[in-house]
């Protein structure tokens, strides 16, 4: 049917009135010819089973044509009585947020955040001090010539808590509002997006605008593994996830003189065991040696979280700055690299790879008795922490430098 047989068949029709028609030519697709305002308008409809009829690749899906339909002149009337406020949205800015529902709501707990963040930074330096001077006055006199280490800048890390949102397209249900613009959310399917973590709510197009300062809520965290590092100690109000805290004190208390700690693998039944009894009970979950007596199924248990962690410790971002770090000759200017590297991670990434790093230091200097150096550990966890490209399979400098960020951690985390 070409557009000459269709205006006549429409033409009289109300708005709202459709037909789906074949147009010359067409192969792929389907025409909807609609009309509105006294006219008709004319559309290519495609459709897949998997994916439903929508007009565009990235446009809304739907399952009926008539909800495609229903969902269209919803957004035609807005378009035709709400013209100058939705023209007001598509001019908003990133200040408009400071004004939005949801930092009216959140403000408090965003100011309580981020001096939560100065002060836990401000005691990691304090504390950090004696222990760099006892590493410094053990160093050997020919690493302490290379090594000029500069007193920490008070900006290494970030004061201003930042974490994205995770935002989701989202069917909602009765009356909701974007929580940046405060208007109504239009349609009937798929009318704006949903932060997973928080759950703020906002136009697709309000949602690019929204900086990152996502507040998590615990109630809608799925257990801990493959959730969002900096999401799950937010939401925990921690500093190091539980999960990590607690595989560390039970390897230092049992698995310090065990031969092969983290190189031999524990039963994978009882590593699934206690992954779902962690995500379960949270820190409730009994991980003594009386519920595991093998200390390599608490190992299995932390490099299995820190492998299953969305964004990896040593972040996508951060990732080519410690890798060109080795590429300085002397062990002061790769320490000094290393240094500069690792002010690129987020917080939560940075105090969790500090306690990483100093619990595989400490498990290397029993190498000795348990086999396991700086290099060993490194081979182990190097396809773990760090952010690999995914078609990379020799990881020999990548292991070069997580040994040498084990070897002096104590010097890189001033």
């Amino acid at each position: 049917m070409n557009h000459k047989d269709c205006e006549h068949i429409l033409s009289e029709k109300p708005d709202g009135s459709y037909l789906i028609r074949r147009s010359p030519g067409a192969e792929d697709y389907w025409t909807l010819s609609l009309r509105f305002g006294e006219k008709t308008k004319h559309f290519k409809i495609y459709y897949t089973p998997d994916k439903g009829h929508y007009l565009s690749e990235n446009f809304k899906k739907f399952d009926t044509i008539h909800d495609l339909v229903a969902d269209g002149l919803v957004d035609f009337y807005m378009r035709l009585h709400a013209g100058p406020i939705i023209q007001q949205m598509m001019c908003q800015t990133k200040n408009c947020y400071e004004q939005s529902p949801y930092m009216t709501l959140n403000r408090r707990k965003l100011r309580a955040l981020s001096n939560e963040l100065r002060k836990s930074s401000k005691l990691s330096m304090l504390n950090d001090d004696a222990t760099v001077g006892n590493v410094l006055g053990t160093e050997s006199d020919s690493l302490t010539e290379n090594m000029v280490i500069d007193q920490p800048s008070d900006d290494v890390l970030p004061e201003i808590y930042e974490k994205n949102h995770l935002f989701k397209t989202h069917t909602f249900k009765g009356l909701n509002w974007c929580e940046f613009c405060a208007n109504f959310l239009w349609g009937f399917t798929s009318q704006g997006v949903k932060c997973e973590d928080c759950g703020f709510v906002a136009h697709i197009k309000c949602s690019e605008l929204v900086p990152a300062k996502c507040v998590p809520d615990l109630k809608r965290l799925r257990g801990i593994f493959g959730v969002d590092l900096t999401t799950l100690v937010t939401a925990h109000k921690c500093k190091i996830p539980f999960i990590v805290k607690k595989c560390v004190e039970e390897v230092e208390r049992h698995g310090m003189l065990q031969e092969g700690i983290y190189r031999i693998s524990g039963f994978a039944d009882e590593i699934d065991a206690l992954k779902m009894a962690l995500d379960k009970d949270g820190e409730k979950a009994d991980m003594s040696v009386l519920a595991y007596s093998n200390i390599n199924v608490i190992s299995g248990v932390l490099k299995l979280y820190l492998r299953l962690l969305p964004v990896p410790l040593i972040t996508f971002h951060s990732y080519p700055a410690f890798m060109s770090s080795m590429v300085n000759k002397t062990i002061g200017e790769q320490v000094r690299s290393l240094r500069e590297a690792i002010k690129l991670l987020p917080l939560a990434h940075f105090n969790c790879l500090k306690y990483i790093l100093e619990h595989l230091n400490r498990i290397a200097s029993h190498n000795a008795i348990n086999k396991m150096n700086e290099s060993n550990l490194a081979t182990v966890f190097a396809p773990t922490l760090i952010a690999t490209p995914q078609h990379l399979t020799d990881l020999s400098q990548e292991i070069n430098m997580l040994t040498a960020l084990i070897t002096h951690c104590h010097t890189v985390f001033l």
